[in-house]
């Protein structure tokens, strides 16, 4: 059975060419790059190399990146390490209701120790509206974190707008771009964020192995005690092989951009398109245009999720129903309800993620059985008359 997988905002496949760079430095070059010997300089030359690939895809200096384990370390790093080391800045911090878990629950910590929270509405269609965040700021407002693009729906936000207002209240701006890195042009100067993480697994390079941009002039501490690697700001032995697979993911991430990016959204816009031309009782989520290219995220009535995930899977189709990483729960989507779909029809929620591999008759084959799929389950629902 031919497989299909469209489910890249989970994760991607490790590009032929992130891997074969990522084999010396498990062998040949296993040095630790904190060593001093020709081993070690040679990691440690690895790793610089791949510190200026990451800063040159996101437009930041090497000197700016600050490598950890992935996305949810660096947001957790970001918020609470600038926090802890700036504590005359204020005690109120703003994100927004949709975003990842690892922002959200982190500011909810914070919140728990004391720090005033403000987690902001969104629209229907997913946006942080500007106006919204102006009226929450205050005086003590010390950090504002929203999330570059949104993971389940795709919506992409108006960072530089959302940053401008941060900044016009005295507030430092950090963004959670694990969704857009390499998968569009991201650049910390021209967005004007203070702070950026982002995750190699997203854009084909290796799990376990992140980065956190800090702008020059931004004060944050270590946030892992030990051997005060990362210029002292992230102890631990470096990934190297990570380390080499993510820079060679971001160099590749460079090339062709704008076409297949172009390509993505052309073939979501037809994937979109022809599910909710083809089954009734179907709800786009997310930003019709403002949304990531070849993201797909709908919501049918009378269904659930896991059983479309299941009978997908039967066909040799992977897809999601919201995020991977909160997939086990049973609970719907905080960001579908966020949205403000109730409960019965968030369980009915299902994502489609397009990659550089995906092929027009991959489009095809999704078109040509989801439809059988849903009334399938919908025969079976005592809620479908």
């Amino acid at each position: 059975m031919r497989q299909i997988y469209m489910d890249h905002s989970a994760t991607t496949p490790v590009d032929p060419e992130v891997f074969n760079a990522m084999i010396p430095y498990y062998n040949d070059r296993f040095g630790n790059a904190s060593s001093v010997h020709a081993l070690g300089r040679q990691a440690r030359q690895a790793v610089d190399q791949a510190r200026s690939q990451v800063g040159e895809l996101l437009g930041a200096s090497g000197r700016e990146i600050i490598f950890t384990s992935g996305g949810t370390e660096a947001n957790n790093q970001a918020i609470i390490s600038y926090l802890d080391n700036n504590p005359d800045k204020g005690k109120h911090l703003i994100t927004s209701a949709i975003e990842h878990h690892a922002v959200l629950d982190t500011c909810l910590h914070l919140a728990k120790r004391g720090y005033e929270l403000t987690v902001l509405p969104v629209t229907p269609d997913g946006l942080v509206e500007p106006d919204i965040l102006r009226e929450a700021m205050k005086p003590a407002t010390a950090l504002v974190s929203i999330m570059h693009a949104n993971n389940e729906v795709g919506t992409i936000q108006p960072i530089k707008e959302l940053a401008a207002i941060a900044h016009a209240g005295r507030a430092i701006f950090h963004t959670d771009a694990v969704q857009t890195v390499g998968k569009l042009p991201v650049d910390v100067k021209e967005m004007n964020v203070d702070m950026l993480s982002a995750s190699s697994h997203k854009l084909h390079g290796p799990k376990g192995v992140g980065c956190l941009y800090v702008s020059q002039g931004i004060r944050v501490g270590n946030f892992l005690h030990g051997g005060g690697q990362e210029r002292g700001l992230r102890s631990g032995t470096e990934n190297v092989p990570g380390i080499v697979g993510f820079g060679k993911a971001c160099q590749l991430a460079q090339i062709n951009m704008p076409e297949r990016q172009a390509r993505l959204s052309e073939m979501g816009q037809r994937l979109q398109e022809g599910i909710l031309s083809t089954i009734p009782h179907t709800r786009l989520t997310g930003h019709p245009v403002n949304r990531l290219p070849g993201s797909v995220s709908v919501c049918f009535e009378f269904v659930e999720g896991e059983s479309i995930l299941l009978m997908l899977d039967s066909y040799g189709i992977m897809a999601s129903s919201g995020s991977a990483c909160t997939s086990g729960s049973l609970d719907p989507s905080h960001v579908l309800l966020a949205l403000g779909l109730p409960h019965e029809i968030a369980h009915g929620s299902l994502r489609l993620t397009l990659g550089k591999d995906n092929t027009e008759e991959d489009v095809d084959m999704v078109l040509e059985v989801l439809p059988g799929i849903i009334q399938n389950l919908r025969n079976m629902s005592p809620l479908y008359n």
